[in-house]
């Protein structure tokens, strides 16, 4: 018997945001599973965010999607709120609210970083009888930043950590079922939250969704190059952020000491970091320059921090002679961004904190240069060398783990999501 999801993900294609790509890629295997999801998103027009249309060809023409409002961002920020999920709540609670009236749901699931919409879920729960499943992509209340400097914490910071303390609870202590990217944050919940602590949860970090770079191909020609011709181009995608320091002062120091040591090499190399910044284009600050500057490496050095589009960063990372993930310094941190890298096939390099689910995920598939920045001997050495086989071409071709490869794979992951959905069903029906 075919089973009913309702799926809450704000954010949607052509939104180019992190969080909405579990749901996307998940969408075509679904029905493979046993299950006929339907989306409840927000209209394109309230979100603020880059935008790539390329990302709809990959929305199945079966799957119905259901478009709420949100509040204008014009008016709600002179208040000072501009958060998708805060703006949309009431609009979420009205349409959701007509479609558990009228059709028939065996479950909801939230898979978004817009933690708030999550409060929801108890409550349908409670009118309407329907259990509900949380995907924690991040942390949502969290003391991380508590003893940060100001400028370090994120904007709006002090609203948010206490709107996250009052609500978190609210949503988890009702909720039937838990997935996320690190088992750490369901660590963290259990102990914080006892009640949960036996209800079905599961990890399960992203997966790679190998026809991306099929239909990247495919659209090549709608886009330009943000890479010099004449040097080895080391990339770089994604955010910036002081979290990140620690991986970086790796990167530079060993860039700083193969300029010194094998000038002719290292002066070829150009590293790269695009899209750094959350804000608007172009009056995103800097977070990456600063510190090259410091390290005295800034002419091979490139930061751009306005955002691409998905498609766009796929073509630039095609384009690349090599890639670079830095990891945060907070060690529950896992970027699901490590996997698009991975099925480049390219020369990388991976910084992270040792405790990093990331860096698991990448030892797994065998990566060569994917290490603790923290914990790892000689560390700068193994940088240099990373980097003078990019700035010679010797690197060795890149062969991953082939099992790690079908684990991760979208059609896996999905499949892991519908056996908790299946496992949540049968407790509450038992």
């Amino acid at each position: 018997m075919v089973k009913r999801v309702l799926i809450i993900s704000p954010h949607f294609p052509p939104q180019n945001a992190a969080d909405m790509h579990r749901v996307r890629m998940s969408l075509p295997y679904f029905r493979e599973f046993g299950w006929e999801a339907e989306v409840v998103v927000v209209e394109d027009k309230y979100v603020d965010l880059v935008r790539d249309p390329i990302l709809l060809n990959t929305i199945p023409d079966h799957i119905k999607i259901h478009k709420v409002r949100a509040f204008s961002k014009a008016v709600t920020s002179k208040f000072g709120l501009g958060n998708i999920a805060l703006r949309s709540i009431w609009f979420y609670f009205l349409k959701v609210n007509q479609l558990l009236r009228t059709h028939q749901f065996d479950l909801i699931y939230f898979s978004t970083t817009q933690f708030p919409v999550c409060v929801l879920g108890a409550y349908w729960k409670k009118r309407f009888n329907v259990p509900y499943v949380i995907d924690m992509q991040d942390p949502w209340y969290s003391d991380y930043y508590e003893d940060k400097a100001p400028q370090d914490r994120p904007p709006k910071y002090w609203f948010s950590h206490r709107m996250s303390k009052y609500l978190e609870p609210i949503a988890i202590k009702n909720v039937d079922g838990l997935i996320s990217v690190s088992e750490n944050y369901i660590t963290i919940l259990k102990k914080r939250y006892p009640v949960v602590k036996d209800v079905p949860q599961s990890t399960i970090p992203f997966g790679a969704y190998a026809p991306d770079l099929k239909i990247a191909a495919e659209h090549r020609s709608s886009f330009g190059t943000l890479l010099q011709p004449g040097f080895k181009n080391i990339v770089y995608v994604g955010r910036g952020g002081a979290d990140m320091r620690d991986a970086l002062v790796v990167l530079f120091e060993a860039l700083k000491k193969g300029l010194e040591t094998m000038p002719e090499q290292f002066t070829l190399l150009r590293c790269y970091f695009i899209g750094t910044s959350y804000a608007p284009a172009g009056m995103g600050e800097e977070t990456i320059m600063p510190l090259a500057r410091a390290y005295g490496v800034e002419k091979y050095i490139v930061e751009i921090t306005d955002r691409i589009s998905y498609y766009y960063t796929l073509n630039t990372l095609q384009q690349a002679d090599a890639l670079f993930v830095p990891g945060s310094n907070d060690p529950n941190y896992t970027a699901s961004k490590i996997y698009p890298y991975i099925l480049m096939k390219k020369p990388l390099l991976a910084l992270f904190h040792h405790c990093s689910p990331a860096l698991a995920v990448l030892k797994e598939y065998g990566a060569s240069f994917a290490y603790s920045y923290d914990e790892t001997p000689d560390l700068q050495a193994k940088v240099v060398h990373f980097f003078a086989a990019v700035s010679t071409g010797t690197n060795e071709p890149v062969h991953y783990n082939e099992a790690a490869r079908r684990k991760y794979d979208a059609v896996n992951r999905t499949e892991m999501q519908c056996v908790l959905f299946d496992e949540v069903i049968k407790m509450n029906n038992g």
